[in-house]
């Protein structure tokens, strides 16, 4: 990694990490390793934002009990970083204080990732953002404190599905078993984040899997989630989390989606395949991701984006 932005953090008085909307344990533990880095090394407060409540999987994490979404829309930063951003709009309210800030970076594995920043640390082989971040503290002597090799194991873990994904390389595990011997305890963190779960978000998805729909010949499954489904079970963002994976489980299936309603003209889509290329498919809609695991949002009801959705696919699977 021949990019250094240690200069960029040095010389900035106010410095603002930016994770994306609907968060995740890469967005999430990637911003919170980067806020402990950045004290450990330079005594700096940097501000996190967070567009909605911290999920209660990543309840635990070290330092994001800091992170807020109430700071001054007016103030100009110095320097403004995006982890795990894949394109702007994914920053939600955040982006306004992150285009009006004086210098940007932005630090991403997405293959999609238009490098919108003024300095990009793009690597699309790297399992999350969190591995991109671990490989610049070590190359650049950061000191990686228990809490910040937490934070940066929670970022693999979560992108990895738990090290079973296909961006689960040699290096991935490598670096994981180093973040062990720097004191992370991989049970406990496991347990917090998988086997910890409210009754109302177990019951939540036992239902939303007791509705999913398959079409041709069971090699597309989908599940439709709307507003009263979300409000019934008192459920958050994270409730759907896993839930699309699970029906890519399924044998025949190739791929899998849920399509998830925003308002009555726009639908919030997550993909995954075993074989295709759905960041392409996402693409179609201004989405992105990865070539097995993408996503979007359609700008049409539920039921018309399931529409638009297998009318793209049918004749790939």
């Amino acid at each position: 990694m021949n990019i250094n932005i240690d200069d960029n953090i040095k010389s900035a008085s106010k410095i603002l990490i930016t994770s994306h909307i609907n968060p995740d344990g890469d967005t999430l533990g990637s911003m919170c390793a980067l806020y402990g880095a950045i004290l450990g090394k330079y005594k700096k407060h940097a501000d996190m934002f967070i567009t909605s409540k911290v999920p209660y999987t990543y309840r635990d994490l070290p330092f994001v009990n800091l992170a807020g979404n109430n700071y001054n829309k007016s103030l100009v930063y110095d320097l403004a970083i995006s982890v795990d951003v894949a394109a702007k709009d994914r920053m939600g309210d955040a982006i306004e204080l992150f285009n009006k800030a004086k210098f940007t970076i932005n630090i991403d594995h997405h293959k999609t990732n238009p490098k919108y920043g003024d300095i990009n640390i793009i690597d699309s082989t790297s399992a999350s953002a969190g591995q991109i971040l671990y490989k610049y503290f070590i190359e650049n002597n950061w000191e990686i404190t228990e809490p910040i090799a937490e934070c940066l194991y929670v970022s693999i873990l979560t992108d990895t599905g738990g090290f079973k994904y296909e961006n689960t390389t040699a290096e991935t595990l490598k670096i994981a078993g180093e973040l062990i011997k720097l004191g992370v305890n991989p049970n406990k963190v496991y347990k917090s984040i998988y086997e910890t779960k409210t009754k109302d978000n177990v019951m939540f998805q036992a239902s939303a899997i007791s509705k999913a729909k398959f079409c041709k010949n069971d090699k597309i499954a989908y599940i439709t989630i709307y507003k009263k489904d979300l409000e019934r079970y008192k459920s958050t963002e994270d409730f759907t989390e896993g839930l699309v994976e699970k029906l890519r489980t399924i044998d025949s299936v190739e791929v899998a989606f849920i399509v998830k309603e925003i308002d009555s003209k726009s639908s919030k889509v997550s993909m995954r395949s075993k074989n295709l290329d759905v960041a392409e498919i996402c693409s179609t809609f201004s989405g992105g991701g990865h070539t097995y695991a993408a996503g979007c949002v359609i700008k049409s009801s539920v039921s018309t984006s399931v529409k638009k959705i297998i009318n793209l696919i049918s004749s790939r699977v």
